[in-house]
């Protein structure tokens, strides 16, 4: 499993023109990629992650402020580009698999208490943010 973490002072999710999650404050949008291999174990260790990496103002966590999260799904982050002009998807595991575990790492943040905002598995998404910092997060699980 893979994620991007960007710190965002806002953002929004937009699908067929109906906004499905936005902030307005210092948060966080996450893209979740799901790999074949990726369980449970995965999942937990992501949304650990996410809410308490001190990446906010102040060295504080997502936890710590009570900061907005939005999880957006996200196949791309296992393009394969290594060779010719065409990304291959073959190591991004299909919507079947994906989709359960992206909606846990949801679940997940929840469970810690966090507002947890979603785009739309497999749906063409308008995804905006302003990139607070900048700073964006590459993890691997």
């Amino acid at each position: 499993m893979r994620a991007v973490l960007q710190r965002a002072s806002r953002a929004c999710v937009t699908v067929d023109g109906t906004v499905t999650a936005s902030f307005d404050r210092q948060g966080i949008l996450a893209l979740v990629g799901v790999t074949h291999d990726d369980g449970p174990e995965q999942v937990q260790l992501i949304a650990r992650k996410i809410a308490d990496l001190r990446i906010l103002d102040d060295e504080r966590s997502v936890l710590d402020e009570d900061a907005p999260v939005i999880v957006v799904s996200q196949f791309t982050l296992y393009a394969d580009t290594r060779k010719g002009r065409r990304p291959t998807w073959n190591q991004a595991a299909p919507g079947p698999v994906a989709e359960p575990l992206v909606d846990a790492v949801v679940e997940a943040l929840r469970d810690r208490g966090l507002t947890v905002g979603t785009g739309i598995f497999g749906a063409d998404m308008k995804v905006e943010l302003v990139n607070d910092g900048p700073i964006t997060i590459v993890l691997e699980a």
